[in-house]
């Protein structure tokens, strides 16, 4: 069983008579007056002509009305509810049950903070429901078997109810075709009543999809008798905020976007933190067009609707979800109804990453039932499971996601996967992805209008066949993409005037440059230099090669552009890069230390040298032929 937020940071000491004490009562405490312990209750007595109004934490022996909080309960000498006498003598209060537990350590006394914060600016109501699952949650958690009855009740009755569920289903499908039927009625182009029709339709749909995920899920008891392969939720919320953090660490650098002044795309590093993203959850549920779908939701889960992860451990808007059920609240009852698959796919992600290393034979027949009953492919229920292999960051999961990609590997592959397969050191695994159809090119299919998404996939691949060792492949991708990206883009300037951002010199400039970085890093110029570069690329491998010599003037790069020009009998380019870069390592060897001097020295004679003896071999050859 999963430990729930309201769960004490440090264990209670069972052995302490505060802590029996309270079990004691919460084992044999009646369900209607477990409720009434649970709400919240403030001092009704009168102080300088208003309400006190503090928190109650007590009833009064006399009578058992939670009326007075601690301080008035000593002055006043009647119940301000039924004006019974309060006797002098005597304990006149004693601690309720939700305070006891608070006590004892059972709940925690943060957690109740929380829940006076959110009353005093929220529904009373959401409180004190959630005080009252917060005692359910102790009596889980300690095997209270008349209290642990109750709670299951409700489960038991829908289950109970799940062929008058079923039946809701169908009738909302039946309503769902009425309304399109409608809305076919009417011919005006725009019309309130058609936008009204087409609010109900996605509003009817919403409720349909909500509805047969919340049968499926009955049907499986909410997955509550399978084993996680986690012991507790905080666990698991540690877990992915480590995958976060690694998958931050091991992040390829972006490309820059010159336009935004930003990195190329500020999407979530993880596949499920992206799809929470794509779904615009949190845009949806501050949609005030919503509000009547999310107040369904108590406070406690509305605060899940953020999709980012953050490293805030206290912070509940985070992956993963408390419980099946909140999963399917949150992704069915917000974002847009024809997200349906999205929605199912991300369902299927938290079942994988809830029991993935337990065995196949405890929960893997979930799988096949929500396959059937959803019409899920095969493919994509392995789909789902590389995603959330890909995201867990230990060394299992990764060769368990490799070996599952030949299966899946296709055209529509998530482009995404060869680029965390890099970022993991498995550029093989990037290759066989890509090579199954994802790098195909076509000018109407992979380049779309702003061009951003279809640069970015081809900066992977041109990233994983530097990273492989096949340069002359990676650069005929890149000539390939360059060029197919020229021809739309002249067609398009005969129609519209260009932006840099999707013109075909941005393109270039990007996938020229970060063909070089890589390289430099990988330490492959010398074979990049003997590439059949054109001159448009020339301009950005020229800055790329004499910026990084100017930023590590202890490596070759400086010397390599040279022998660039060089290869090409272009003398007098090669005399300029030496002659400047001359000017930079005299200035460099006034702040260096004499090791860092020594080789900058032997790097600029070897570069003197070469530039030196080339020019004496073409005068003589030059006197020779004269």
């Amino acid at each position: 069983m999963e430990a729930l937020p309201s769960s004490p940071r440090h264990p209670p000491k069972y052995g302490s008579a505060v802590v029996q004490n309270a079990l004691e009562q919460l084992a044999s405490i009646d369900l209607i007056e477990l409720c009434k312990e649970a709400r919240i209750e403030h001092c009704r007595a009168t102080r300088d002509l208003s309400s006190c109004g503090r928190y109650v934490h007590h009833v009064l022996n006399s009578c058992g009305h939670a009326s007075l909080c601690a301080e008035c309960s000593q002055r006043c000498d009647v119940c301000p509810i039924c004006r019974s006498p309060i006797p002098d003598n005597g304990n006149r209060v004693w601690l309720r049950l939700y305070y006891k537990c608070i006590e004892a350590g059972l709940i925690s006394k943060q957690h109740d903070e929380r829940f006076q914060e959110k009353e005093d600016h929220g529904n009373p109501v959401n409180t004190d429901v959630q005080r009252l699952h917060s005692l359910f949650d102790v009596a889980l958690q300690n095997n209270l078997t008349p209290l642990i009855c109750h709670y299951r009740s409700g489960l038991e009755m829908m289950q109970s109810k799940l062929s008058q569920l079923q039946k809701f289903a169908a009738q909302l499908a039946g309503i769902n075709s009425v309304l399109e039927v409608m809305i076919a009625s009417f011919t005006e182009a725009v019309s309130a009543h058609v936008n009204d029709l087409h609010q109900l339709i996605e509003n009817t749909l919403k409720a349909k999809q909500h509805l047969e995920a919340m049968i499926w899920c009955i049907r499986h008891r909410f997955i509550q008798d399978i084993c996680s392969r986690y012991t507790d939720y905080e666990s698991w919320s540690s877990d992915v905020i480590q995958r976060k953090a690694s998958a931050e660490a091991r992040k390829w650098p972006e490309f820059f976007d010159k336009q935004s002044g930003d990195n190329e795309a500020n999407q979530g590093t993880l596949f499920i933190e992206q799809a929470l993203q794509n779904l615009g959850i949190e845009q949806s549920y501050r949609n005030e067009e919503e509000a009547a779908i999310s107040c369904l939701q108590n406070e406690q889960s509305s605060s899940m609707f953020c999709s980012t992860i953050t490293a805030d451990h206290s912070s509940l808007n985070r992956y993963p979800f408390k419980n099946l059920c909140e999963a399917v609240d949150i992704l069915f009852l917000h974002g847009a109804s024809d997200m349906v698959i999205a929605k199912q796919a991300i369902l299927l992600y938290y079942i994988f990453d809830r029991h993935w290393t337990r065995p196949d034979s405890e929960w893997r027949y979930l799988l096949d039932d929500f396959a059937a009953t959803f019409g899920i492919t095969i493919r994509t229920l392995l789909e789902c499971l590389v995603f959330c292999l890909l995201d867990d960051h230990s060394s299992e999961a990764l060769e368990e996601a490799c070996s599952l990609l030949p299966k899946i590997s296709s055209k529509e592959t998530h482009p995404k996967i060869a680029q965390v397969l890099l970022e993991r050191h498995r550029p093989d695994m990037a290759l066989v992805v890509l090579k199954s159809g994802r790098d195909s090119f076509s000018a109407t299919e992979n380049i779309e209008k702003d061009g951003i998404s279809s640069l970015s996939e081809a900066v992977t691949a041109v990233r994983v066949r530097i990273e492989y060792g096949h340069l002359t492949e990676a650069f005929m991708y890149h000539r390939s993409y360059c060029s197919r990206v020229k021809e739309q883009r002249a067609a398009d300037m005969i129609h519209s005037e260009d932006t840099l951002r999707s013109s075909w010199v941005y393109h270039i400039e990007v996938m020229t440059t970060e063909f070089c970085t890589v390289c430099i890093e990988r330490n492959f110029v010398d074979k990049m230099i003997d590439l059949p570069w054109d001159s448009e690329e020339e301009k950005h491998l020229h800055k790329s090669l004499f910026d990084s010599a100017c930023e590590m003037p202890t490596k070759p790069f400086g010397s390599l552009l040279v022998v660039y020009y060089l290869r090409r009998y272009r003398y007098l380019e090669a005399y300029e890069v030496d002659h400047n870069l001359q000017r930079f390592e005299q200035k460099k060897l006034e702040s260096s230390t004499e090791e860092i001097a020594s080789k900058i020295r032997t790097i600029a004679q070897w570069r003197e040298n070469l530039v030196v003896s080339t020019f004496l071999l073409y005068f003589l050859l030059g006197s020779r032929m004269h």
